[in-house]
C-alpha cells in the first residue's frame, strides 16, 4: 500500500500523552500509533453510519421483501 506523508499539529499535552502511550504499549513510532488510531476511528464512523441507515429501514417491509425473494428462489428446488 502506498503511503503519503502528511504533517499534523498537536498541542503539547496531547503529544506528551501520545508519547506515553507509545512507550507503554510498545508502538514502534508516532506514525504507527496515529495510523492505527485514524483507521480505528474511520471504522467506527463507518459502522455508526451503517447502523444509522439500517435503523431507518422498515422492518416489516424488509422482512416481506426477503421472504418474497426466498420463496421465489425456493420455487425451483425439488421437494424431498
Amino acid at each position: 500500500m502506498t503511503r503519503t506523508k502528511i504533517a499534523i499539529t498537536l498541542d503539547t499535552d496531547t503529544l506528551i500523552r501520545l508519547d506515553h502511550l507509545i512507550k507503554e504499549q510498545g508502538f514502534p513510532s508516532r506514525s504507527k500509533v496515529i495510523r492505527e488510531a485514524i483507521s480505528t476511528k474511520i471504522e467506527q464512523l463507518e459502522r455508526s453510519r451503517l447502523a444509522t441507515e439500517c435503523a431507518k429501514l422498515d422492518q416489516v417491509f424488509e422482512k416481506a421483501l426477503a421472504e418474497e425473494g426466498l420463496s421465489g428462489e425456493l420455487a425451483g428446488w425439488p421437494e424431498y
